[in-house]
Order: structure tokens, then sequence, then C-alpha cells
């Protein structure tokens, strides 16, 4: 895996390229705390509307659907308009399938604003890939990658705090609450149309810096058919590796609050603390593993060798998993839980990395739409297994953690013997 030739960088200069990944670290909270509202509010709402776990499976599952299929449409959207007007349209459809949160009653009404939001937030991870291979060389874009993987985290650990602040502090109910955070959306969007722009265009950015973005090997400009994309070893390498790791990210994301009501009879929205230091645990495996995959780089190692052994350290942190379920002190199942995260989250980052490591820049979000299917087409089937296993069970969450802790070699084995030296397709 390491046997390829690496070319000598020019020196790094500028730090504007950096104020777009705060803008993306920013989009990537908002997404995040737009999707796991209803996973904090479900114990609340199953009392309330009757849900057992099937029908919170079924809902689940129906976000799962369009978000796999979101991918496909979004993906094509933002290669063939680019990731200013591409992704907001994707702001767009997500707010208002959140605010229709607020209006759901039925177990079908809020499968169908789960559909509205998972069609758009699909476009979220292929704008953030394409910006980020804009913006960002081959040996530093792990690294940015990975600060705004971290945004996910925080995204999740703010939900918490502004459901308690306009439920408790404001007195607002649930779907007013839904309703009335729409809001984070309409002002994303703004900021996005304000801030947004390529770095030959944007008008900020040095002439030094401007070289250190585009130091790596020019790309011909063309549009890339979505049948020249699937036709590649290549994308299914990214896309079976996302089958099979984003479904856990998935569980912990709308099951995580669900286990400590059920084990711990702890609810996250009230008692914040497990899920800040799980979260914050996954932050450092974001940024950590996006920052090992791009020195190795720089310190000359292949890009071959950089992602794949970084995705099996990732992979070897989520091994705790399978010593969590039957835990009787929360604290250590909380510390378990959050190095797991972190190994997902380091895996994550450095996986995103790679399909603009193989892939020219008009085909990234094809190829990220791609594997954002295969995703959530995973996700889909964890999440409707799982509701189906804890009824078998009576909630024993043992055989869903055993089996997330072995997905992640698996994948690694999986990219390796369809591409095994992440080799550039220059072909396509």
């Amino acid at each position: 895996m390491n046997g390829e030739t690496t070319v000598t960088a020019p020196i790094k200069a500028g730090r504007f390229r950096w104020s777009i990944v705060a803008l993306l670290f920013i989009a990537t909270t908002v997404n995040y705390i737009d999707r796991t509202m209803l996973g904090l509010l479900a114990p609340s709402l199953e009392k309330e509307l009757g849900w057992n776990e099937n029908d919170y499976g079924n809902i689940v599952t129906a976000f799962q659907a369009a978000y796999a299929l979101g991918f496909l449409a979004m993906g094509w959207l933002i290669d063939r308009f680019g990731p200013k007007i591409g992704y907001s349209i994707a702001i767009c459809i997500w707010t208002i399938g959140h605010v229709a949160h607020g209006f759901a009653g039925s177990v079908a009404s809020f499968m169908a604003a789960r559909v509205v939001l998972g069609v758009g937030e699909a476009g979220h991870f292929p704008s953030v890939v394409r910006a980020s291979s804009e913006w960002f060389p081959q040996k530093e874009r792990a690294y940015a990658i990975g600060w705004v993987n971290s945004a996910t985290t925080i995204g999740v650990i703010l939900t918490a705090p502004t459901v308690a602040l306009f439920m408790v502090t404001f007195g607002f109910d649930w779907r007013e609450t839904f309703i009335v955070t729409g809001l984070f959306g309409v002002i994303l969007l703004g900021l996005w149309l304000w801030l947004y722009s390529n770095p030959r265009e944007s008008g900020k950015v040095s002439q030094a810096e401007l070289a250190w973005i585009e130091h790596d090997p020019a790309e011909a400009v063309e549009k890339i058919g979505w049948s020249r994309v699937v036709s590649t070893r290549e994308a299914w390498a990214f896309a079976t590796a996302k089958f099979l790791t984003d479904p856990v990210w998935f569980l912990m994301l709308f099951w995580l609050p669900k286990y400590f009501a059920s084990t711990y009879n702890v609810d996250l929205k009230v008692v914040l603390l497990p899920m800040v230091i799980m979260y914050l645990l996954s932050d450092v495996g974001s940024i950590g593993g996006g920052w090992l995959s791009s020195k190795l780089i720089q310190r000359g190692h292949s890009v071959n060798f950089a992602r794949k052994i970084t995705a099996i350290v990732a992979g070897l942190c989520v091994l705790p998993l399978l010593f969590v379920s039957g835990l009787e002190n929360m604290w250590l199942a909380v510390l378990l839980i959050g190095i797991a995260l972190a190994g997902h989250q380091a895996f994550s980052s450095n996986l995103l990395s790679i399909p603009p490591d193989m892939f020219p820049k008009r085909a990234v979000a094809s190829v990220i739409g791609l594997g954002g299917f295969c995703g959530g087409v995973g996700g889909m089937i964890m999440a409707k297994s799982t509701g189906l296993v804890l009824d078998a069970t009576g909630g024993n969450y043992t055989l869903i953690f055993a089996a997330c802790t072995v997905t992640y070699f698996v994948a690694v084995l999986a990219i390796h013997l369809l591409s095994p030296k992440l080799a550039r397709v220059e072909s396509i």
C-alpha cells in the first residue's frame, strides 16, 4: 500500500480557505440539529402518541429510504449546477421537511415529514465534499473534512439544549419547537448564498493561497455522466464502505436516546452530560482521523497507505462497543460508546476524502451520492432490523452492537479489493 510516488507540495499560504470550513461547519451543525431532534423527542412522543418499537423503526426507515434515494438526485444536481445552487436547493427542501414535523400526528404523517427531510439532507455531504475538493488540495483535504465532519456531533450535542431552550425556557410544545427551529435553515440559506463561491470567483484569495489550493495536477473540465461514474470499481469501493459503516452512525443517532432511556432511565434531552461526553469524544476522532491521514501524506506516505491505515486504526476504536451491553455503570458505557463514536468519525472523515483522491471534481458529488445512497440503504436495513430485534429480545442491544464492530474491517477489505492502490481514475 506504500509503493506509489508522491509529489512535493508548494509552501502553504493564506488562511481564507478555512473560512469555508467554518461555513460548512455551521451548515453541518444545523443539518444535524434538524436530523436529530426527532430521535431526542422519541421517548416522549412514544408515550404521547402510542408508538411501539416497530412504529419508530418505520419512521426511521422512511427517512433512510428518502435519504438514500435523495443522494442519487442530489449528487447529480450538485455536480451539474455546483455546490452553491445545489446546496441551496437542498437546504430549502430539508427545512420544509423539518417544519412539517410540527404538523404531524400519525405514524404516516411523521414518515412523510421524514421523507422530505431525508431528500433535502441528502444534499449535505455531496456539497461538503465537492466544496472541499474546490477549496483544498489533496494533502490538506482530509483534515478540512475532519473539522467539518466534527460538526455532526456538535449538532447532536446542541440539539438537547436547543430543545430545552424552546420547550423549557420559552414554554413551547414539541410542535411549536419543530416549527420555530425551522428558522435555522432559513438563516443558513442566506449565509450560504451570501458567502459561498469557488476560490477564483471569491475575490478574497491571494495568488499564493490560490496556488496552494490548485497545486494538485490539473483536471480536464468536462461533463461526466452518471453511467460513467457507476461503471468504475473505484466508485463501488467507496459505496460499499458507506453501505457497511453508515448504519452504525444512524443507529447511534436515532436509537442512542432510547437506549439510555430504557437501560439507565436517563432522558438525554434533560441530562446532557452523557451526550456531551460521547459526542465530544467523537469530535476528537473526526478531527484526529483527518489529521492522521493528512499528516501521513505530508510526511511522504502514499495516499493509499495513509487512507487505509487510518481506516484500520479507526475500526479498532469501534471494538469497545462489544462490552457496552449489560453494563450497570452508565458512565463506563458512556466512555466506551464515546470511543466507538470517535472511531466511526475518524473512519468517516477519512472515507469522505477518498472520492476526490480518485475522481475529477466534476464527478465527486455523484460518487458521494452513490455512496450516500448505499449508506442510506444500509441504514434503512439497520433501522428496520433494529426495531425487530429489540421487539424480539425485549430491548437487548447485544447482537446489534456486536454486528457494528465488524463492519469497519469488512469495509477496509472491500475498498482494498476493489481499489488496491486508490489509483486516480483517468479514463472516466
